[in-house]
């Protein structure tokens, strides 16, 4: 593995689901996020059952990982979405539109590719949104 390549877990993150680390990162501007999940501080799932909960819990959690890398949600290049229900799809732009505005600056915002998959890591899990950021 190249020295250049690092991987990072910022302070104040949920604890990871799994054997990853929350970013890896090979010139240390630009990050490859994982896939955040609806996960409390404690490790446990949050919002089960909840689409809307876990949409919060899950940005608040990608926040926490943007803000421990010294940025905010101006810094993401791309999100990658996965559902388990495409059901909820106009949900989630709903939230999308409410949320997003009080997030990020300006009418433009960063491109998304949404998947519908069988299930995640853990059948609680509704969504996961990763991202790719650069930093400064």
């Amino acid at each position: 593995m190249s020295s250049q390549v690092k991987y990072v877990n910022p302070k104040g993150c949920a604890p990871a689901q799994g054997l990853y680390s929350h970013i890896g990162t090979a010139d240390g501007k630009l990050l490859f996020v994982a896939g955040q999940l609806s996960v409390g501080a404690d490790g446990n799932v949050v919002g089960k059952n909840d689409f809307k909960a876990q949409f919060e819990q899950i940005f608040r959690n990608l926040g926490d990982v943007l803000r421990g890398m010294g940025g905010d949600f101006n810094n993401v290049v791309k999100f990658t979405t996965y559902f388990v229900h495409s059901q909820d799809i106009d949900l989630f732009m709903k939230l999308r539109a409410e949320y997003f505005p009080k997030w990020f600056k300006g009418a433009e915002l960063p491109p998304n590719t949404l998947l519908v998959v069988d299930r995640l890591v853990k059948e609680d899990f509704l969504l996961e949104v990763e991202a790719i950021v650069h930093v400064a």
